[in-house]
């Protein structure tokens, strides 16, 4: 049987989104006190909001073989297999202030957001 060789010129393919370093430390924190369960944290779109789509990150205890991987410093993040096509191009970043604390995402594929901007149109 012939070995088989990575081939120099094959590419790793670029993942879905970006996460900056501020949105993987956030991962490494969440999953240092995820449930023993946890093999990760996933972000999907579900159908919700004034405009449609919501961001939403949880935990995930199964892998599924349709989702995006992304590994990160401080754990494995998921991107939902259905959400994929919303979000590519997107950046996720971790912002937090006096007042709030949340996952940011810029998302070139969203026409429209809602006035909270909980939700987005696409």
């Amino acid at each position: 049987m012939a070995e088989t060789k990575n081939r120099p010129d094959a590419r790793k393919k670029p993942a879905a989104i970006t996460l900056t370093p501020a949105a993987e430390q956030r991962i490494a924190d969440l999953m240092s006190k995820a449930p023993d369960d946890a093999i990760g944290v996933k972000l999907s779109t579900p159908r919700r909001g004034c405009s449609g789509l919501a961001y939403s990150v949880d935990y995930v205890s199964e892998e599924s073989s349709f989702d995006e991987k992304i590994e990160t410093p401080g754990g494995i993040f998921y991107v939902d297999g259905a959400s994929v096509l919303y979000l590519i191009g997107s950046v996720m970043d971790w912002k937090e202030d006096d007042f709030a604390a949340g996952f940011v995402f810029d998302n070139p594929n969203a026409t429209g957001s809602c006035g909270c901007g909980e939700s987005f149109t696409v």
